[in-house]
């Protein structure tokens, strides 16, 4: 019998519970779960939804052929196992933006067949080439006209609000989502708005007045429940505009964007179109020679040095940078036309850790990293003089990342280190590369090194 793995993540759904056998995903059905999952199946919409790419792949598991211990009395289901996770916080504005109209039109298709979402949770969604897709089959069930739209507050928490926080006010979501799980809180972005922001009836309806409610229902609760239950019915009709309205909205919301330091890296940097070539070159061989699964690209921009092992080799690279706007122009530009690279946002100063209940809900970045390669160029000097990191502290987290991989030098008279220093002063004495080499010979085995021309950037290749 094989070990199986539990997700923790799924702890919060009474009616299935997620885990992992011999690297397959697999959910095992309560009572409650095999009569929502019962209802579906009826209604011939399985298949239906996976074709229409809705639904992630799941197939109902033959008992007599699974491989581990299983309870006659439940059902189990097989999961098509997605390359990544993902979680909303690591989301640009397009990304995030992209999820919650799939989650609109997944509605609106759903309720047309007899089917609502039980939740609006934007960790029910993950990216596959791209492409949002729902992985929680449980979270359909029965929809009876004149219901009331339950999740409407959870969806406005997880998408609507964000995405307003990021086009009206030109905040980032990221960090404050991932301080608080449930997404952005109505009575947060309230007090932000302003007059004008508010004649906008999405604004005011979605938020502004939601924001009321729930401040009367505190101060008067009997009173605000018995009203609720009179209010709370909608016809199909009015529930169906309700979320066409809300989509139309959304649809043309635009992120306030503000220039950031990396803005046009790709057309503006320390290097000329010479060692660029060299850069390019000294992947492609690392690719070939070591013919990787999963690459991670860190400190990606806009994913140009990895695009020969993605878009070429068809090698699936997740690119991780801290930039959202270069990562929001990554991605539109991987939507159109690399469906291998996928970007995410992290301050890898600040990589998202362990969170939600018992620091199990939410793996880190780095549980996350299951992959066979990695290319960090142009990155250290970032960590270790911009963020005061220790260099072999660099260099060992680097390495956890994949057993083989790239890693820039780039010495102290490099422009860009240049300025950097000009402001702190040069208090970094063992950065140079000699005392690179000696800690990154203590973590990997350095198998190349290639060097970029004039620059005296260096490109090390190690193994472990």
């Amino acid at each position: 019998m094989n070990k199986l793995i539990s997700e923790f993540g799924s702890f919060r759904d009474p009616a299935g519970k997620v885990f992992y056998s011999n690297g397959k995903v697999y959910r095992e059905l309560s009572e409650t779960g095999i009569e929502r999952y019962q209802f579906i199946k009826n209604k011939n919409l399985i298949k239906d939804l996976i074709d229409k790419e809705y639904l992630i792949n799941t197939n109902e598991c033959e008992k007599d052929k699974l491989d581990f211990k299983i309870d006659e009395k439940k059902i189990y289901l097989e999961h098509e196992k997605i390359d990544f996770i993902s979680y909303p916080y690591e989301w640009s504005f397009t990304q995030l933006k992209d999820a919650a109209i799939f989650h609109l039109d997944f509605q609106i298709y759903l309720i047309e067949k007899g089917i609502k979402l039980i939740d609006a949770s934007a960790f029910n969604i993950q990216f596959k080439n791209n492409k949002p897709i729902f992985i929680d089959v449980l979270s359909l069930c029965e929809y009876k006209d004149g219901e009331y739209w339950y999740a409407h507050k959870q969806f406005c928490e997880n998408f609507l609000n964000p995405l307003i926080l990021s086009s009206k006010k030109g905040i980032d979501f990221n960090n404050w989502f991932r301080g608080n799980l449930e997404g952005i809180h109505t009575r947060d972005l309230a007090p932000l708005l302003n007059f004008k922001d508010l004649f906008s009836p999405t604004v005011f309806f979605h938020v502004y007045l939601l924001n009321k409610l729930d401040e009367k229902s505190k101060k008067e609760p009997k009173k605000t429940d018995e009203k609720l239950k009179k209010a709370k019915s909608l016809s199909k009709k009015n529930y169906l505009n309700l979320l066409t309205q809300l989509k139309n909205y959304i649809t043309n919301l635009k992120n306030k964007k503000r220039i950031t330091n990396w803005d046009g890296y790709s057309d503006k940097n320390t290097y000329d179109e010479t060692e660029e070539k060299i850069k390019l070159e000294i992947i492609k061989n690392f690719v070939d020679e070591n013919k990787p699964n999963f690459l991670a690209d860190l400190g990606c921009n806009e994913g140009k040095f990895s695009e020969y092992a993605s878009k070429v080799n068809n090698i699936k690279v997740i690119g991780i940078d801290f930039d959202l706007n270069v990562l929001d122009k990554a991605f539109l530009k991987a939507k159109k036309e690399n469906k291998n690279f996928f970007p995410i946002y992290a301050d890898f100063s600040n990589p998202s850790n362990n969170l939600g209940w018992n620091g199990l809900e939410r793996k880190s970045l780095v549980e996350r990293s299951k992959f066979d390669g990695v290319i960090a160029l142009a990155l250290i000097h970032h960590l270790v003089i911009a963020k005061n990191i220790p260099l072999s502290q660099v260099l060992n987290w680097l390495t956890t990342f994949a057993p083989k991989g790239l890693i820039e030098f780039v010495p102290k008279d490099d422009p860009t280190i240049k300025i950097m220093l000009k402001l702190k002063g040069d208090i970094f004495p063992e950065y140079n590369e000699s005392n690179f080499r000696e800690k990154l010979s203590t973590f990997a085995k350095i198998k190349k090194i290639s060097e970029v021309t004039k620059s005296k950037r260096k490109i090390y290749e190690f193994s472990k």
